[in-house]
């Protein structure tokens, strides 16, 4: 048997396998890419971090005293300053 006949037949046996799998290999493969994949550990490291800051911490803007989480403050904080980051770009863009 001649190398090319060989590679013709593996072929074939290889597609004949996807065939009867219906394609279900590449449908599991695609589902861990490494962007999903790091954003599975970032949300466990986030689940994390809020689990270990649940004590209440007083906040004191200008005049007002609040008490509330530490993660939800920090939370907050961190929404405002993607909030005016994104502001940011949006108007570097123009």
């Amino acid at each position: 048997m001649s190398p090319q006949t060989r590679s013709n037949q593996s072929r074939t046996s290889t597609t004949k396998q996807t065939r009867r799998t219906g394609g279900q290999s590449s449908a599991r493969a695609s589902m861990w890419t490494p962007a999903r994949i790091g954003m599975a550990v970032l949300t466990v490291l986030l689940l994390i971090f809020i689990f270990e800051n649940t004590r209440n911490t007083k906040i004191r803007l200008i005049i007002p005293e609040v008490t509330m989480p530490l993660w939800l403050a920090l939370l907050i904080t961190g929404v405002i300053g993607a909030v005016l980051g994104a502001y940011a770009m949006s108007r570097r863009r123009r």
